[in-house]
């Protein structure tokens, strides 16, 4: 019987040691949010240098970095849509110096479009803070017969895939905006994908074909310019740059779609250091000189509270799947 007791002891102290563990490692974390930071903190954008995220994740970085007296560093990690520095970034320490700072089109879209992401977007982060949203414009060439909205609306359902629409390719936001049209107001366009936004916008402002949806920042000036008509936007609400533009729920009910900018920390950050990160992020979105620049960038501030953010992402990640299947498009 003592034998017997002396195994069951032995039995049980891998247990025990893993219990003492565990709490020994919650007790470290929660004293490192106490003093958090004490060292530099990177942000990790999953895109290449130079568009929209990559210089909200700077221009935040260095603020951030001003607020926190520490230095804060951006790494972009690109490939495969932002699914490998996404995937790369869910398995560092969480403990709030490692951040994503990316969009809605990987957390949201790539889930559905991809078969293995390599990541899951609510398992593996938190939403820290939405920076803001980028609104798409649809926009055609300034031949296109249609002057308006409710114009361009009668001439697409009387003439089923007679325009074709552009966009950067299968699966992309300007792909799937052209598809929630069509299946919110009953539409039939002919999609024609092209290997970047470059060449597609090339194509729509040379004529060859006639539609797009286009981020409202790279297109605002070929608008202003009149090389682009603007339609409408594909936001909720009109957008300050072109307050005469209908938001295209105004015409479609159900119509909403927008690329948005958010930070994000690893599963496992302590609350503590969640929770400091978001009121200082939302402290720095208040400067008037930090908003100035993100609204020339062509961003619309959101100033959604955590829960608010991880609703959103929610209801993004159900939309945008429906979307995805109803287009079809996969990316292996």
């Amino acid at each position: 019987m003592p034998l017997l007791k002396s195994k069951r002891h032995f039995q049980a102290l891998p247990l025990f040691v893993a219990l003492v563990l565990t709490t020994a490692y919650q007790t470290v974390l929660a004293q490192s949010s106490a003093v958090f930071p004490n060292h530099p903190i990177t942000i990790v954008v999953p895109n290449t240098t130079g568009g929209t995220n990559d210089i909200v994740a700077r221009l935040m970085a260095t603020e951030l970095g001003k607020e926190l007296q520490q230095p804060v560093v951006v790494v972009n990690k690109p490939g495969a849509g932002g699914n490998i520095g996404t995937a790369q970034t869910k398995s560092a320490a969480p403990d709030g110096y490692t951040l994503l700072m990316t969009t809605n089109s990987a957390q949201a879209i790539n889930p559905a479009l991809y078969k293995d992401t390599g990541f899951d977007p609510v398992k593996d982060f938190i939403p820290i803070a939405i920076i803001g949203s980028v609104p798409n414009v649809l926009v055609v060439h300034p031949s296109f017969p249609a002057k308006t909205l409710a114009e361009f609306l009668a001439l697409i359902k009387a003439n089923p895939k007679k325009y074709p629409f552009a966009s950067a390719g299968n699966g992309g936001v300007n792909h799937l905006l052209g598809v929630m049209m069509d299946q919110k107001g009953g539409y039939k366009m002919e999609h024609i994908p092209y290997k970047g936004i470059a060449p597609a916008m090339a194509d729509v402002l040379g004529g060859h074909v006639p539609i797009a949806f286009a981020s409202l920042p790279s297109s605002l000036g070929t608008i202003r310019q009149g090389q682009l008509r603007a339609l409408g936007v594909s936001t909720s609400d009109r957008s300050p740059s072109l307050p005469d533009v209908p938001a295209m729920i105004e015409q479609i009910p159900g119509f909403s779609g927008e690329l948005w900018v958010g930070l994000f920390a690893i599963a496992g950050t302590p609350a503590g250091v969640t929770d400091k990160l978001y009121q200082i992020t939302a402290s720095v979105m208040k400067k008037p000189a930090v908003q100035k620049q993100l609204t020339e960038l062509g961003l619309e501030l959101a100033f959604d509270t955590q829960e608010q953010f991880k609703s959103r992402l929610a209801e993004d990640i159900i939309k945008w799947a429906e979307i995805v299947k109803v287009s079809g498009a996969t990316v292996d």
